[in-house]
């Protein structure tokens, strides 16, 4: 038996400490605050997924149909050019992310990193710079930390702070779709400052650069296409983005 193993051994039955999503004793401490089961509980996201946004297409014949995007997308394509999630905002996911966002268990971060990462692999090719997405100064004061942060650290790219929040909104989850958007337009701004330090460029101009947004949750994505936006205002080749969950909605008939 390993030190580590004596170590995760004295701290489970010294403090017993629960699992943030079933809430039974963890045997491995030291790993984190999520036991095994409910990691190996974690619904990832299958193919067919829709090319745009990265959530699951109906069949391999609708995405042959429709240039392998949901309808939503063909509709709308937005700004981003791909996305990618671990799997839907739901179950253990959902309860892992809400350990992290508002109870501050920041040891989640690591090995949700890990599958995002995963499921995003198609994503990396040529990326430039992860770029999480920001808080409001006044938000991330009181919560101490940027989820976005921890996440766009451990997916192991070059990660900046492109992007500040200039101005603060409300929570966008009860919002509907419309509002969403309306709720995170101009909230957004470069950080011209920071543009200039990794392009070496007195304009901070973001041309050449292909990059990597970082989040916690994609809602209906209102919050990633404003980021995306400014990015691409900047003159960034490309936008992608990686989150560790996705909302999905069932299709309006």
């Amino acid at each position: 038996m390993t030190l580590r193993d004596l170590a995760n051994l004295a701290l489970s039955r010294i403090f017993a400490p629960p699992c943030v999503a079933c809430g039974h004793p963890i045997p491995q401490p030291l790993d984190g605050a999520v036991c095994e089961v409910c990691w190996s509980r974690v619904v990832p996201f299958t193919p067919p997924l829709c090319a745009n946004c990265g959530i699951p297409l109906a069949s391999w014949r609708a995405a042959e149909h429709v240039a392998r995007c949901c309808a939503r997308c063909h509709r709308n394509p937005g700004v981003l050019d791909r996305q990618a999630a671990v799997g839907p905002y739901e179950g253990v996911l959902r309860d892992v992310l809400h350990a992290l966002k508002y109870d501050g268990r920041r040891s989640v971060a690591p090995m949700l990193s890990v599958r995002m990462r995963a499921a995003g692999r198609d994503l990396f090719e040529a990326v430039s710079l992860a770029v999480p997405v920001p808080l409001h100064r006044r938000r991330q004061w009181r919560r101490g930390f940027n989820q976005a942060d921890l996440l766009a650290v451990g997916l192991g790219l070059p990660t900046t702070r492109l992007l500040r929040r200039v101005r603060a909104t409300p929570p966008q989850v009860a919002l509907p779709a419309a509002a969403r958007r309306r709720n995170v337009r101009d909230a957004f701004r470069l950080s011209i400052d920071e543009a200039r330090r990794i392009t070496g460029r007195a304009d901070a101009r973001l041309d050449g650069l292909v990059l990597m947004l970082v989040d916690d949750v994609a809602t209906t994505g209102a919050t990633l296409e404003a980021c995306a936006r400014v990015l691409k205002e900047a003159g960034a080749d490309e936008v992608r983005a990686l989150t560790a969950a996705r909302v999905v909605t069932a299709p309006r008939r």
